[in-house]
């Protein structure tokens, strides 16, 4: 028969029933006729042929069977009658199903979340052509500290790295728009002429920056990116050639980038100007992010080891800018966007997995206790003569059904949870637009939810399969088999084991965020608002005039209704800002010492009293060190103590940064504050009053301490900057409490998904032990209402039951230590001075769960000491 025979037959025997059932019982009596014949003419009479054809062919019944079962489209047919089946005793225990589709849509639902937040950061490469040759290079120092790179390092390695196909520079620029609507203040980035094209991307309007753009004094030319072109220029393609009003000079639109670009390096840009570097100042001042595109064929380490043979020669000739021990490396550009956030995200893989896990266990421990009820009807199946694998492949159907709903409500659990990962995403968390429910995702649940459906139905089948339909059809289904049991035991005991390990991460995970948020800031966050103002515009290019507006704008603040004390610093603790100098101290008129990178903070009378940083010694700033006094400095204690070694500081005369000018001489210590971050102790810093520095702080942040609530002035304070000069932007407006909070965003993020699913954990092994131990009192209600007959008490009865579950609890918990010693490693990388094995989180981690396990064993103890004895037995 022809392919398309077997196709066409196989469709009319689906949709025509009644039609194909004709053409077989056609068939079968053409046959029974040809054999009759056949008979006839070897002589046989009519009778006899036509009897020896019946008992030829056997019965017409199994002979239609036959045919039918021929075609392809018998397999269809008995999976749509495995699926009716399934659908029929599924919608016959509205309970169990509910609770198996739950359990499942939390794991599948969980999971796929999480894997769309993994696969775009970890797993997939960046959205640029050939982006495995994308590399970035920098700079090491201090045992494996890095920092950023010089312009004459990036002259040098685009002349000679024989490796590199291109190489960039960029750094930050927050140029400010002005005209009719509110000034806007965008975050781009100025990069060498080549950046774009290291990235493989190219403008989807106008065109890319010409080399000789990229020059000192150059045209003022500009790209935008998408996003700004359609809110501020509403998508106009006439843009291409216009000039835009950016600080106050006339620039040039050359280009709009496309829609689809995502600039992995700095995500917020929205608008790129050519680098223009002045080759006569700052050629070897540290602050470019130097980008590389590899030739094709050149592994990183290759080009690692040509960039730093290249680099230390050079380094050599420049000791002021790099030192004795320079060192220079090139990484993934995916490595290096993962290098913070990948072990806090394969951690929390790691625990999303074991979420999953216990989902499988619970459901699969759920079947079990199913199967074991409808052990009569597996034997009266296979008594009428359904085989083995006959049942299996219906319990797989069953199974596969239920993966299914539970796969479908997860798809909608998924894409909950995306947004509310997205929500609580750290700042620095890389490619967060990328984060969606997307086909790949989707493709993800699919195949989890197909691979889950037949693992966790594969138990409950071969058990139903393995039993004896005589056995079960004799003594009926009240007994638990004792394999039943012990698997159905061993599963809780995984469960139990698994839920530890992920309290134990979440245990450990918040007592670390705690210890961080104990540690001394430097400074008073409490009622401390926050903002960053910047002046643009030619009518500032004037000496002096941007210190002024700075002074009157600080002077409105202070009369703020609410206010209690306002001050200005070039950068603000915990907010990002790093601006770092190296400082000279002169010990005597002819001994000096050399600081290296510190923190420089230029500040207005007022700033550390507004911050409540202690002052150890000396004096603050006051009305005495203004612009054209004698140049006056604060030292952190740190400083004074790691820098001067001992030496009474007061008095102490140093250069910062540019051996220009006069020296500062030091007039106080204050407090050390962390700047970075909480968990990194870098402190030594120097604070000079902001009218003394070489040159306008710009921008300055604010800060303003309340008497009330911070964050409710801000609108007020807003006005009276705005009554200077309402052409200034404002941004990055925010309490102290926030930024203090912030900085530990990565660990809460952490925490928050672990003490979810630790949380989800707990309630399914609690649920496990509750269900293994209710079902056990209802199989085996005779045998305790023979002994209660025989005399044994209700706390004896209670005992026998909790027994059961605490001991299965504790073997679980036994388990579960060993398992999250190793476990949580993954976790190093994202504690605070806290030990992985830390005893307090272990204990506190096995009472919660022996306290929960004593509640899930509870109720099914109480119904089995219950039992009355009499009733049991009258039944039985």
């Amino acid at each position: 028969m022809s392919l398309w025979r077997h196709i066409t037959r196989g469709l009319r025997a689906l949709t025509h029933r009644s039609a194909a059932e004709r053409d077989v019982g056609d068939e079968t009596q053409h046959y029974l006729e040809q054999a009759t014949a056949a008979h006839l003419a070897r002589g046989l009479p009519p009778a006899e042929a036509l009897r020896a054809a019946r008992l030829e062919m056997g019965s017409m019944t199994s002979v239609r069977e036959a045919v039918r079962g021929q075609g392809w489209e018998n397999a269809v047919e008995t999976l749509l009658a495995d699926l009716r089946y399934a659908a029929r005793r599924l919608r016959s225990a509205p309970g169990f199903t509910a609770i198996t589709v739950l359990t499942l849509a939390v794991g599948i639902g969980g999971t796929s979340a999480i894997f769309s937040a993994v696969n775009p950061i970890l797993f997939q490469p960046p959205p640029y052509p050939e982006a495995g040759r994308i590399a970035m290079v920098w700079e090491a120092f201090n045992a494996g500290g890095r920092q950023e790179g010089t312009y004459g390092m990036y002259a040098e390695l685009k002349d000679r790295a024989r490796s590199l196909e291109s190489i960039a520079v960029l750094r930050p620029w927050e140029p400010t728009m002005t005209g009719p609507a509110q000034p806007e203040r965008f975050a781009g980035q100025r990069v060498s002429a080549s950046y774009f094209h290291v990235l493989g991307v190219s403008p989807s309007l106008g065109r890319d920056f010409d080399a000789a753009e990229d020059r000192f004094g150059g045209p003022r030319v500009v790209i935008l990116g998408d996003a700004v072109w359609r809110r501020r220029f509403g998508a106009d393609s006439a843009i291409i050639g216009r000039s835009i009003v950016l600080d106050g000079d006339p620039w040039v639109v050359i280009g709009v980038m496309p829609r689809s670009f995502e600039n992995v390096l700095a995500p917020q840009a929205g608008v790129w100007a050519p680098l223009q570097h002045d080759l006569t100042e700052y050629s070897w001042g540290h602050h470019l992010r130097t980008v590389a595109r590899l030739k094709p064929g050149i592994p990183i380490d290759q080009a690692s080891r040509e960039v730093d043979a290249l680099g230390r020669a050079l380094a050599k000739q420049h000791t002021d800018s790099y030192g004795p021990r320079a060192a220079f490396a090139v990484h993934a550009l995916q490595d290096d966007l993962t290098r913070g956030i990948k072990p806090a995200l394969l951690a929390i893989l790691a625990a999303v997995t074991l979420v999953l896990l216990i989902a499988c266990v619970n459901v699969t421990n759920l079947l079990l206790a199913r199967g074991v009820q409808r052990r009569a009807e597996f034997a009266l199946r296979a008594a009428l003569g359904a085989g083995r694998k006959r049942l299996v492949r219906q319990l797989l159907t069953e199974s596969l059904a239920l993966a299914t709903l539970g796969g479908a409500l997860g798809a909608v659990v998924a894409a909950l949870g995306v947004r509310a990962l997205v929500a609580l995403a750290p700042s620095g968390l890389p490619r967060v637009g990328a984060i969606a429910v997307n086909g790949p995702v989707l493709a993800f649940d699919l195949v989890l939810t197909t691979l889950i459906g037949l693992a966790f139905g594969v138990f409950p089948a071969l058990q139903a399969a393995r039993s004896d339909p005589g056995q079960e059809l004799q003594h009926g289904s009240r007994r638990m088999v004792g394999g039943h049991r012990k698997t159905r035991g061993a599963l809780v005991v995984a469960e139990v084991a698994l839920a530890l390990v992920l309290l134990v991460g979440s245990g450990l995970l918040l007592r670390s965020l705690r210890r961080l948020f104990a540690i001394d800031s430097g400074f008073d966050g409490s009622h401390l608002l926050t903002m960053e103002v910047q002046v643009a515009g030619h009518r500032y290019d004037a000496d002096g005039a941007t210190v002024r507006f700075f002074e009157q704008a600080l002077e409105a603040v202070r009369g703020v209704p609410g206010v209690s004390t306002a001050a200005l610093t070039s950068q603000l603790p915990l907010s990002g800002d790093l601006d770092e100098y190296g400082v000279h101290v002169e010990l005597n008129p002819t001994d000096r010492v050399e600081a290296g990178s510190t923190f420089r903070y230029g500040v207005s009378p007022g700033y550390i009293e507004t911050m409540r940083i202690p002052l150890r010694k000396g004096r603050v700033f006051d009305e005495r060190d203004r612009s054209g006094a004698p140049p006056a400095a604060l030292v952190s204690e740190s400083f004074a103590r790691t820098v001067l070694k001992g030496a009474d500081p007061i008095g102490r005369r140093m250069r910062i940064g540019p051996p220009t000018g006069d020296p500062y001489t030091v007039v106080g210590v204050v407090g050390d504050v962390r700047q970075v971050s909480l968990a990194l102790s870098e402190a030594n810093a120097i604070y000079i009053p902001e009218s003394q520095w070489h040159f306008d702080d710009n921008p300055m942040s604010l800060v303003v301490r309340t008497r009330g609530d911070a964050a409710a002035l801000a609108p007020a304070i807003r006005r009276a900057i705005w009554s200077v000069d309402k052409d200034q932007p404002i941004v990055r407006v925010a309490t102290m409490d926030d930024l203090l909070a912030a900085t530990a965003a990565e660990r809460r993020f952490a925490l928050i998904l672990f003490e979810a699913f630790g949380l989800a954990a707990l309630v399914l092994a609690a649920a496990g032990i509750y269900g293994v131990l209710s079902g056990s009192v209802a199989e085996r209600t005779r045998e305790i209402g023979v002994r209660a007959a025989l005399g044994a008490s209700r706390k004896r009865i209670l005992a026998l039951v909790l027994g059961q579950g605490l001991g299965l609890a504790a073997a679980g918990i036994a388990i579960g230590l060993l398992g999250a010693a190793v476990a949580t490693r993954a976790l190093i990388a994202i504690l605070f001075v806290l030990s992985r094995l830390d005893p307090v989180t272990y204990l506190a981690v096995i009472g919660l769960l022996a306290a929960v396990s004593v509640l899930a064993c509870a109720v099914p103890a109480w119904r089995a000491a219950r039992v009355d004895p009499a009733r049991t037995l009258r039944m039985d």
